[in-house]
């Protein structure tokens, strides 16, 4: 029976290249409260050293010598199973698959294609060109997430899968000190992914937010070379020989003036973008992986809301530096170097369930 609708989802045709269908207004995944990504940081006094640590970043600015803009990315998807079914996929592990990071030996859930279903960059489940591919999907109380993705009638392919338990406070180093993820850091993407349909939610709410911590990126050699802190895990390439720089695994929050001296209100009068930054002074980002446009969210692709619809696009958030937030204490500093032998990821779970002590079982 398992193979038959596995079969039948791959028996791709031009009934299934349909135009996606919106689903019912939704609002976002979490963890639990406690966990680290949804933790109120409003009131916590920045590092000592945050002004050095921006200064010597300069990861983005309003344009020009400031770096990139403060952008928004639109590429992702965050897909549910409980919008229109779905069939499990077998793993076909791309060459390079991380054997010691990531799962394996169980089947992934998909979506149907092109109406609740798509891989990060494309509108259905074909390779998005070379890129990262990411493809997050939530099934009752896990997020599966996958990288460099693609399907087609022998399963799915990835260079890594894995769950994460949404009904689980993780500790402080992830799955394991030294483990990536789909996301270079070690991260889980999609709950920090928001949607228009989130932000329409938060935005009829005085005073809203999204109730999390958001995921951002830096170029490469603006980031402090060999080294994470929690809740990261691992690094991708960051190059910057500048001791100071900021480190993967950093959280930023805005500050309460920005922008030459604006606030929330007087930045925009458009609610849904005040939503944003309310939920970047109160949750703030994590440095997440390497990349040239900051700020990651859903395309709005399966969402009822667009993006058009709260007349947010890339350039909504222009105006914001890198000197308009203040890092968060780092904690330890771990060296990481992925170029060194004795770089590997060691997991902090037996088999395919987590086992905490220390107050993280669940």
């Amino acid at each position: 029976m398992r193979m038959a609708i596995l079969l039948g989802l791959f028996a791709f045709n031009a009934a299934l290249a349909q135009t996606p269908q919106p689903q019912v207004l939704r609002e976002h995944i979490h963890f639990p409260p406690g966990a680290i990504w949804t933790q109120d940081i409003s009131s916590t006094t920045p590092a000592s050293n945050s002004a050095t640590m921006t200064s010597a970043s300069i990861g983005w600015g309003t344009g020009g010598a400031g770096g990139t803009a403060f952008q928004l990315d639109f590429s992702m998807h965050l897909l549910y199973t409980s919008w229109d079914g779905y069939s499990f996929a077998s793993l076909v592990k791309n060459s390079g698959y991380y054997t010691t990071d990531c799962e394996s030996g169980y089947p992934f859930p998909l979506p149907p294609e092109g109406t609740a279903g798509a891989v990060e960059g494309v509108a259905d489940y074909t390779s998005c060109g070379g890129g990262d591919c990411h493809m997050s999907v939530v099934l009752g109380n896990t997020l599966y997430e996958s990288y460099q993705t693609s399907v087609d009638s022998s399963g799915l392919h990835s260079t890594c899968i894995m769950k994460w338990h949404l009904n689980l406070i993780y500790p402080p180093e992830g799955r394991g000190e030294g483990c990536t993820s789909t996301d270079a850091a070690g991260f889980p993407i999609g709950t920090m992914l928001f949607s228009p349909d989130d932000v329409f939610a938060a935005a009829q709410v005085s005073n809203g937010d999204l109730g999390h911590a958001l995921r951002f990126t830096m170029p490469n050699d603006r980031m402090r070379a060999a080294a994470y802190v929690h809740p990261a895990s691992h690094n991708g390439a960051p190059s910057s020989s500048n001791a100071n720089a900021i480190p993967y695994g950093a959280r930023l929050r805005l500050k309460t003036t920005f922008a030459g001296g604006k606030s929330v209100t007087t930045f925009s009068s458009n609610e849904s973008v005040r939503v944003m930054l309310r939920t970047l002074q109160k949750y703030g980002m994590f440095l997440s992986d390497g990349g040239d446009i900051p700020l990651i969210a859903d395309d709005g692709m399966f969402s009822t809301k667009s993006w058009d619809d709260l007349s947010v696009d890339s350039h909504a958030l222009f105006g914001i530096a890198l000197g308009d937030f203040d890092v968060m204490p780092l904690g330890t500093v771990i060296h990481y170097d992925n170029s060194e032998p004795q770089a590997e990821c060691v997991r902090n779970h037996f088999g395919e369930d987590v086992v905490f002590s220390d107050g993280y079982n669940w």
